[in-house]
């Protein structure tokens, strides 16, 4: 097979040379057919559960190599439940009935599971999910399917995929991925983000047929920077990229070398650079990249990883954890934002034919106030001591930000006569992710501490483009003169009213953006912390004249790929 050379959206930097891992999600269908006796029903689920457990023991033991015992201690208790009496005990029950095992296993993990949810217990709820894995496991083998999920990775690869959701990658071990390429996708899906993140290259938007041009383990070059992703390359081709991985690597170490310092313009003018992490371990890496400060602590992870909501002492801990890892540093703690494509479990979404524009974030929050009271208490008494922040997301007018805030206020009433310690001091601010809010921002500012550009869904509401859909992927335009000229209005109002603005959008962490947003007088630029060392060193190369100068020539544009070309042209300048 030639070396042949495909093209995608390059949607993170770096280089990746490896075999492929085609992730494909099973799609488990029941067949329609007739159970056949109870033992012969019952022999089948005996022999898929043999199989399970000899699955999950080699998860365990790949997983303890590279992990520790204590990480590969999941898969110990996934095999116990192999053996669970209960389980057994209605599969049977529903096969004596005429069930096939299929139809008998889905129906009792599925009463088990709930029965385990049910119970006002973290350890219980996290064992109806386990419950529920192993029966989808446990089922894959009854139906004959191949062991597809990204938690099969046993070797460092290049995942593919038609397109990766945040529960798609949640078992994906960060060691053993060497970079992702996906069919659909832009600049702001899932796995480009977490690409960003984990400072792993990616190419999205490679368009259908994808799966069809690779299989796993197929060697092949990725280049995040260009889009291109080359097929069987020849040996020429692997050592030219293998010298342009060692240039990057060594640029990179020299660059975080010098991130330790605060910065600033070439001129002198402080500016904050922050980062956007969800959870200890990314507050841990943002630290060793040269992070200021949190300008976004993303706490829906902690809505997202159960079945029912995390509890007020749960959130305080990891709240607590986080704050002490920066040492003093700002934290700004954006409250939860699920809904749209992040709906959990426990709450009873509406089918909505656009959740972007439904049910989600702080319309969420004051119709649920105990859900957000719970975490409010947490915060605000994890904050003693501490540099935290409050910041409300998807806001779009200011009753809604009133409301909110009153009931900040009610938690500190309620934590008060309960005698309970918290931070009375934290400041409270907004997301500006919708054209409302960023037109409202002198209106908001009443009521609001700070303000932080949220350009994804920025981006999406201004051009009315939904940004997970890939047929409409190249629309999305962040450098778009509409999205900047609401950017650059936002800052001025805010400044107009003596208040700060920060950025924790992708854009922040881009390189092509980053001068004219210090044109536009932006204080804080907050973004994956691998980006962290090359957004300073731009920063420390510009006077605030120079980036002005820049600023206004883009802005002069009317059109985001002219814009686009001129950045080309000044980041190649510097």
């Amino acid at each position: 097979m030639p070396e042949k050379t495909f093209k995608g959206i390059p949607a993170s930097d770096g280089i990746a040379i490896g075999p492929t891992f085609c992730y494909i999600p099973a799609e488990m269908t029941i067949p329609v057919c007739a159970a056949g006796t109870v033992d012969e029903e019952m022999a089948r689920f005996d022999t898929a559960r043999k199989r399970a457990r000899i699955e999950l023991r080699g998860l365990c033991e790949a997983i303890e190599k590279r992990a520790g015992k204590e990480e590969a201690s999941i898969f110990e208790a996934h095999q116990e439940m192999l053996s669970d009496p209960a389980l057994e005990g209605k599969v049977r029950a529903e096969v004596e009935v005429g069930q096939t095992v299929e139809e008998a296993l889905v129906k009792a993990t599925e009463e088990l599971a709930s029965l385990l949810a049910g119970m006002n217990d973290e350890l219980f709820a996290a064992r109806a999910l386990d419950v529920k894995d192993v029966g989808r496991r446990i089922l894959r083998i009854l139906l004959g399917l191949p062991d597809t999920a990204l938690s099969a990775v046993t070797e460092p690869s290049i995942i593919v995929a038609e397109d990766l959701t945040p529960s798609d990658t949640a078992s994906l071990d960060p060691k053993l991925t060497l970079g992702f390429i996906t069919a659909q996708g832009g600049l702001t899906s899932h796995s480009a983000i977490l690409a960003r993140t984990l400072g792993l290259p990616a190419i999205v938007g490679m368009g259908n047929g994808l799966l069809e041009k690779v299989f796993s383990g197929l060697p092949i070059v990725m280049d995040g920077r260009t889009g291109e992703m080359i097929v069987m390359p020849d040996d020429e081709t692997i050592t030219r990229y293998k010298q342009i991985q060692i240039q990057r690597e060594s640029h990179l170490q020299n660059l975080k070398a010098a991130a330790d310092k605060n910065a600033h313009t070439a001129n002198g003018r402080r500016v904050e650079v922050a980062a956007n992490i969800g959870e200890v371990l990314s507050a841990r890496d943002a630290m060793e990249h040269g992070a200021e400060g949190i300008g976004l602590l993303r706490t829906e992870f902690l809505y997202l990883e159960d079945s029912q909501p995390p509890s007020e002492e749960k959130q305080y801990r990891i709240y607590r954890e986080i704050f002490e890892v920066m040492s003093g540093r700002p934290v700004i703690v954006r409250t939860l934002d699920i809904g749209g494509d992040k709906p959990p479990s426990y709450l009873p979404f509406p089918n909505e034919m656009n959740p972007f524009l439904g049910w989600r974030a702080i319309r969420i929050s004051l119709d649920e106030p105990e859900l957000f009271k719970t975490q409010l208490r947490a915060i605000l008494r994890a904050a003693v001591g501490h540099r935290a922040r409050i910041m409300f997301p998807m806001v779009s007018d200011l009753d809604e930000l009133r409301r909110a805030r009153e009931i900040v206020e009610t938690v500190k009433r309620d934590l008060t006569l309960a005698s309970v310690e918290f931070a009375a001091d934290v400041p409270v601010g907004i997301m500006v992710e919708t054209p409302a809010a960023a037109v409202l921002v002198d209106v908001l500012a009443e009521a609001s501490d700070f303000f932080s550009l949220g350009t994804n869904d920025l981006t999406q509401y201004t051009m009315a483009v939904d940004r997970g859909n890939a047929k409409v992927s190249g629309l999305f335009q962040p450098l778009h003169p509409a999205v900047l000229r609401l950017i650059r209005q936002t800052i001025d109002a805010g400044h107009a009213k003596g208040k700060w603005v920060g950025m924790c959008g992708e854009l922040a962490g881009m390189t092509k953006a980053i001068p004219i947003l210090l044109g536009f007088g932006l204080d804080e630029f907050s973004m994956n912390p691998r980006a962290i060392p090359e957004a300073k060193n731009l920063i420390g190369k510009l006077t605030d004249e120079r980036a002005r100068e820049i600023a206004s020539q883009a802005m002069s544009f009317g059109t985001a790929a002219e814009i686009e070309n001129y950045m080309k042209g000044i980041l190649a300048s510097l």
